[in-house]
């Protein structure tokens, strides 16, 4: 399988020349380690600059690690997480938020297309108060959805609200909050600190580097021992450069921000070509880089066995995702394969 053949994932693409150009840049010297060089300083530096705000900012290995140790440095082991019952934390982190925290248990609340609502965080907050029960102490939102969908600013000021009332903080899962901005053409503060965002994992592995994940904590006071939180769950790298330089060159010309909307613009394309083929369905509002498709199995097999890769997700749909480095023709050929089969 090439490259120009899947619609598996982001995952999947390379890394994009910005970040590969300075990676290549932080090895032509020698560098202090386990963060102390200059390229980390920068990145983060760069981060501030972007959010238009003091944060700390921490680099971690993946997503997983993010998120685990984000959730874990908000609270305690008898204290509960509300995420959305789709949400990546419950479905896909094997388990690791919970591990993190040595036992801080999800809750799972409910919403369409993926996003929690106002009255579903106020529904497990309030459902039960005893010390039986592990006291709410966080909520964590995923910007871009599992599904693909994104969550406005007035949609995070209202959750905002409820956290407030109840004394809960926020975390955002940002493995594509690249995509989110780009599709709602805002400033990133406008979707984070400035509705309330506590702390973001800001994925990079998806928007066009080999790994490399920021933690931007956003409330200062979360961070307090976060370095060796990270140091003891294996994620302070001591080669820091290599992950935080791409970043670099990410955030220069705001690299970060033109990847992502040509995959949500490639992602549009994929979407407007499957529009209206016979026995096809969306199956959730296309917003960022990922199409949710309802396809026949047999189409879907024979599209596999002429080498297309792509994966069935949630709900049984198939999910076609664009990158950085997804091209037209690629999406005009799966189109034109597609076509052939549903005619």
């Amino acid at each position: 399988m090439s490259r120009s053949e899947q619609f598996a994932s982001d995952n999947y693409s390379g890394v994009c020349p910005e970040a590969w150009d300075a990676m290549a840049a932080a090895n032509t010297t020698d560098e202090p380690a386990y963060g102390e060089d200059s390229w980390t300083q920068r990145a983060a530096d760069g981060l501030r600059s972007l959010f238009d705000t003091d944060c700390d900012v921490y680099f971690v290995f993946n997503g997983t690690a993010a998120n685990s140790l984000a959730l874990a440095s908000i609270g305690q082991s008898f204290h509960s997480v509300i995420c959305h019952e789709l949400a990546h934390i419950e479905t896909d982190e094997c388990g690791g938020p919970e591990y993190a925290s040595n036992g801080a248990k999800l809750l799972l609340g409910e919403g369409e297309n993926g996003k929690l609502t106002p009255e579903s965080i106020e529904h497990l907050v309030t459902k039960r108060t005893d010390i039986h029960y592990p006291k709410p102490k966080a909520l964590s939102v995923t910007q871009a959805t599992e599904v693909g969908t994104v969550y406005t600013p007035e949609e995070l000021h209202r959750i905002r609200a409820v956290a407030d009332r109840h004394k809960l903080h926020i975390h955002m899962d940002g493995a594509r909050f690249a995509n989110a901005v780009a599709a709602l053409d805002v400033h990133p503060s406008e979707i984070t600190w400035k509705a309330g965002v506590d702390v973001l994992c800001f994925s990079g592995t998806k928007n066009g580097l080999a790994l490399g994940e920021a933690v931007v904590f956003f409330n200062r006071a979360l961070a307090e021992d976060f370095e060796w939180r990270c140091k003891q769950a294996g994620q302070l790298a001591s080669k820091m450069r290599y992950i935080s330089a791409p970043w670099c060159g990410l955030l220069e010309n705001n690299v970060w921000l033109q990847n992502a909307r040509h995959a949500n613009a490639c992602a549009e394309r994929l979407e407007k070509g499957l529009e209206g083929l016979p026995g096809i369905r969306l199956r959730y509002p296309r917003q960022v880089n990922g199409v949710f498709v309802e396809l026949p199995e047999p189409m879907q097999t024979e599209l596999r066995n002429r080498g297309w890769r792509f994966y069935n997700f949630i709900g049984g749909s198939a999910r076609l995702m664009c990158s950085w480095s997804t091209s037209h023709d690629q999406i005009d050929r799966f189109l034109a394969d597609v076509r052939s089969l549903a005619g």
